[in-house]
């Protein structure tokens, strides 16, 4: 049965993910509150929503183009998409996009102002990263370093824009910090990946899954998923709080352990979910590190 026109528009943004976007303005704005002790609630605003808009944009234009060229059916492994599914049209889906995008530019008008020329590169930057990521020619996500420009913008990027706009400047603990969520991001496209490879493998979309196989892909999800902790190390100048994000290790070997023993299918939305789910609460404790 399909949706309504509200719930279609609403699967389409692929709620259960946008934690990928927000969690790293938490972190970012965190640490910088624990550099200067001050907090912008205004910066910090916009800059949420300006992630979120970038997020569910990049989704959006996902959502028609994997259809467009036909590596979205009806018969996918994935959560249904709207416009393969017929819920919403192709015009629709891609007028979507470019407003949810025109609502991160407003934010961005509101962040340059303050930030200066810092936020303008890395507001264009990420809106072109976005529409690249499954728009043009050669589509970001159709090659292999979708788990790589999801480390970069929604780790790195996120999270050291973030403590910029907090205190114009940037420091080392805010690029750890970075590095640490943003690897947890990149094993959400992982699990994505590995989920839909024998599909990408027919139509041609060459994912680092696809192109290195599924036990390696096993090694690169678990490696992902434990290095955050490793990396923990670098933050030992906080003291015992750098020690909170370990709280969320049981679940990260729990979801390797299910990764591993789970033959492909549908059951891998659900460990989607759950990575994502691990990615936030990972990033919360993070922020309650920098915040006690």
């Amino acid at each position: 049965m399909a949706p309504g026109r509200l719930h279609a528009w609403f699967l389409a943004c692929r709620p259960k993910t946008l934690s990928v976007s927000l969690s790293p303005v938490l972190v970012g704005t965190a640490v910088a509150w624990h550099d200067t002790g001050k907090l912008l609630w205004l910066p910090l605003l916009a800059a949420a929503l300006g992630a979120a808009f970038i997020q569910i944009g990049t989704n959006l234009f996902n959502d028609v183009g994997d259809f467009l060229r036909g590596t979205d059916t009806p018969e996918r492994l994935g959560p249904k998409r709207a416009t393969a599914e017929g819920w919403l049209t192709p015009g629709k889906v891609k007028a979507g996009a470019w407003l949810s995008f025109a609502l991160a530019f407003l934010c961005g008008i509101y962040l340059v102002w303050h930030g200066g020329w810092p936020i303008v590169a890395i507001g264009l930057a990420s809106l072109a990263a976005g529409w690249a990521y499954t728009g043009g020619p050669k589509p970001i996500a159709y090659g292999p370093f979708g788990e790589a420009f999801v480390f970069v913008f929604f780790g790195l990027v996120a999270v050291g824009g973030s403590y910029y706009l907090q205190t114009l400047t940037l420091a080392p603990a805010a690029l750890i910090a970075g590095t640490l969520v943003g690897i947890h991001a990149a094993a959400v496209i992982t699990v994505n990946n590995y989920r839909d490879l024998d599909g990408d493998a027919r139509n041609h979309k060459n994912t680092l899954a696809v192109r290195l196989g599924r036990p390696a892909t096993r090694q690169i999800y678990t490696a992902e998923m434990l290095a955050p902790y490793a990396l923990l190390l670098f933050l030992a100048p906080l003291g015992w709080p750098a020690a909170l994000p370990l709280l969320s290790l049981p679940l990260a070997i729990a979801l390797i352990r299910r990764f591993k023993r789970e033959a492909p299918g549908p059951v891998f939305n659900n460990i989607l979910a759950a990575t994502a789910g691990l990615q936030l609460a990972f990033a919360l404790l993070l922020t309650l590190s920098f915040t006690i």
